[in-house]
């Protein structure tokens, strides 16, 4: 380094990003430059600037890297030695050993001293290992199926609900199923559980209802992604039940019952208001002529003398009533004269 003055060795932190002026030492996105402060400018030519690049991209995780494929140690390959040595001298015996076999729905992982052995998951059918120093991991691959417990989960608009699930996976990886993670079915199980109610806690009450279908598609993407690197396959999700509070019950029952009244009201006054309609246009029609009324006592006859009824009717027309109604009315008048003539007298 050129010698300096004392005060260039104080240094200043430049942070560049995105919103860097022109003027500014450009660097990447999480880099920052140190730069010895400028006190003299005849020191200009000498100053410094020390750039320090910080990688702040995130991958996604990948897993535990394996060594399969490393070369073997001295160690490892004395006891694979040994333990073809005594696979040779027990020999037919070491033959019900070193021969495993499968099923068509498994696969084995199978592991040398504790590394994993190059070449994959074996099967179905047989596989050869070697006595002392091979280990090897059954896993199946069907479909597998359990019940998320209850959860109690409160919806978006404050209501809480007990809502259980069922769900389907399967191992789309038996590397990584056995390798990657300790216990795929409870880490399954218990994310199936936190996914549940995470999902449901971003939906109203109406939608946890009437859209299980939508919310069972975005569980079963959800724990899709999460159980990748576990080399978990989520095949299918389902929403079993959503129970609610008794008393939310009794409220939801009262208001579809308020509501059926009132649609029934309003269909009784829609019935009544065209029932009018055709009695008004019946009147006007049966008006037009007298001797429809007279067959329209008749036909009542008929229908009343049909149900066997001990009361008879005898139609009087209205005509014959007439000038007795039309006297009755002439004298009440006359009179109401006679009587307001007397008081003025």
């Amino acid at each position: 380094m050129h010698p300096t003055s004392p005060h260039q060795h104080r240094s200043r932190l430049h942070v560049s990003g995105a919103g860097a002026t022109p003027g500014q030492p450009q660097s990447t996105p999480d880099s920052f430059t140190l730069s010895p402060h400028q006190h003299q400018p005849h020191h200009s030519q000498q100053q410094q600037q020390h750039t320090i690049q910080i990688s702040s991209s995130t991958h996604p995780y990948q897993g535990l890297k394996t060594s399969e494929n490393d070369d073997m140690g001295c160690v490892e390959l004395l006891a694979t030695a040994i333990s073809v040595l005594i696979m040779i001298l027990t020999f037919p015996i070491s033959v019900f050993i070193c021969f495993k076999v499968v099923s068509e729905y498994e696969r084995a992982v199978i592991f040398r001293m504790g590394r994993l052995r190059s070449g994959g998951a074996r099967g179905p059918g047989v596989f050869f290992v070697l006595p002392c120093v091979d280990d090897y991991y059954p896993v199946d691959l069907r479909t597998v199926s359990f019940d998320v417990p209850p959860q109690e989960v409160l919806s978006k608009d404050s209501v809480t609900v007990t809502v259980d699930a069922v769900v389907y996976y399967r191992i789309s990886d038996p590397l990584k199923a056995v390798i990657q993670v300790s216990n795929y079915s409870h880490s399954t199980r218990l994310l199936a559980a936190t996914t549940l109610r995470n999902v449901l806690g971003t939906r109203n009450l109406s939608e946890l209802l009437t859209e299980r279908e939508t919310i069972s598609h975005t569980m079963q993407m959800s724990l899709d992604e999460a159980t990748d690197p576990w080399g978990v396959k989520v095949e299918r999700v389902e929403i079993k039940d959503v129970s609610l509070p008794t008393a939310l019950q009794r409220a939801m029952a009262a208001e579809a019952e308020a509501a059926r009244e009132a649609r029934a009201k309003v269909i009784a006054a829609e019935g009544e208001m065209k029932s009018s309609r055709a009695l008004k246009e019946a009147s006007e029609i049966i008006s037009a002529s007298p001797s429809a009324l007279q067959l329209r006592y008749l036909q009542t006859l008929s229908s009343i003398s049909a149900e066997k009824n001990s009361t008879i009717i005898f139609p009087l027309p209205m005509e014959l009533l007439t000038p007795f109604l039309n006297a009755n009315a002439h004298g009440t008048s006359s009179s109401a004269h006679r009587h307001l003539h007397q008081h003025h007298q």
